[in-house]
């Protein structure tokens, strides 16, 4: 096939994928707020909701996150986030489970961490909310999986919520609008690499 050709082609290829692309965003005449679920093993899943978050920043947008499990306040995340205007950042964790030991300590921060995750649910004002490692919590049974998906259908029309974490549940999974599972290909802590400043932390 000569060059005149090759470019022919590709331009009539082109040419309808185009057209099924641009019926594909015709048809979608909605606007809502929207739940998302970041799970899987993989790596990431905490970092693409933060980027959701510099997204809503950039425009504008007032973001609320809630950290469950994590209890640190050091990683660059949240001293990136923290000084921007419009954010308010929530730590509602004491550490991984391993670490505290005591079933019942962990469910009472849980819930009482869920009592400041209902008032940003509740408030318009937030555009998008994040909440990390949520996940957890509800495999662990210190949070009522109805009351979470009734609290997360309750909430202002408009506002945007993500969840983090490994392990989503099935009806939570189907309750959102959209789920991407993070695959674990390789990770370089199984070869004794610590944890890097800027890319885990």
């Amino acid at each position: 096939m000569t060059d005149s050709g090759r470019a022919e082609r590709y331009r009539t290829r082109m040419q309808r994928k185009k057209e099924v692309i641009d019926a594909a965003i015709a048809s979608a005449d909605r606007e809502q707020g929207l739940l998302l679920i970041l799970t899987g093993n993989g790596k990431g899943k905490s970092s693409s909701a933060f980027g959701m978050m510099a997204r809503a920043l950039g425009h504008g947008m007032r973001v609320g996150v809630a950290q469950f499990i994590k209890g640190r306040s050091d990683t660059g995340e949240e001293a990136f986030f923290r000084k921007q205007d419009h954010v308010v950042w929530h730590v509602l964790g004491e550490g991984f489970t391993w670490d505290t030991q005591n079933l019942e300590r962990d469910t009472e921060t849980a819930r009482r961490g869920w009592s400041v995750v209902q008032t940003m649910l509740s408030d318009p004002a937030f555009d998008l909310i994040i909440l990390d490692e949520l996940t957890y919590p509800i495999k662990f049974g210190w949070l009522d999986l109805d009351t979470v998906l009734n609290d997360l259908k309750n909430r202002p029309a408009m506002q945007h919520v993500v969840i983090t974490g490994r392990g989503a549940p099935e009806a939570l999974c189907e309750a959102a609008d959209t789920v991407t599972e993070m695959t674990d290909v390789k990770h370089a802590y199984r070869a004794g690499v610590q944890a890097q400043k800027g890319i885990d932390l």
